[in-house]
């Protein structure tokens, strides 16, 4: 964590002065301490209620493993059971993606366009926390993929 003051000898941390209802502003400068941790803070806690949920599922299968003679009970117990692992397996790639949002952060490459090197919006990075590339950047790309795909 970065130092940003002194006072008689104690470095104070950029999450002790990163105010509870502080928002990225565009007139700041571009990834300065309080933004970085801003979205540390934000990717931090998704990843928890993310975690937090993967263990309720996993406690609620567990629970669940129960012979249920009904063929109609069961199939639809089934059913439910697949769409939970489904839903599981997309928190596992979104978890792995938050990592590595974590890791640019450390490395000071969060916020910047992988394609074009530019600064990605605060709205965008705002909403989501885990963008790689700038919107016109993942526009492109998605059109590309679209023409490949009908190819």
């Amino acid at each position: 964590m970065a130092d940003v003051g002194h006072d008689e000898g104690t470095t104070m941390k950029a999450e002790n002065f990163l105010p509870d209802d502080y928002r990225p502003a565009e007139d700041e400068p571009f990834m300065n301490e309080r933004q970085v941790e801003y979205f540390r803070r934000k990717l931090l806690n998704w990843k928890a209620d993310l975690v937090a949920d993967s263990r309720d599922t996993i406690e609620g299968l567990q629970d669940s493993t129960r012979n249920i003679p009904d063929v109609a009970d069961r199939a639809s117990e089934e059913t439910d059971r697949a769409l939970e692992l489904r839903t599981r397996d997309r928190q596992r790639k979104l978890v792995a993606k938050i990592d590595s949002a974590l890791r640019r952060i450390d490395e000071g490459e969060y916020g910047y366009c992988e394609v074009t090197g530019e600064p990605i919006s605060l709205k965008r990075l705002d909403a989501r926390p885990i963008a790689t590339m700038s919107l016109e950047a993942q526009e492109r790309h998605e059109r590309r993929e679209k023409v490949h795909r009908d190819d």
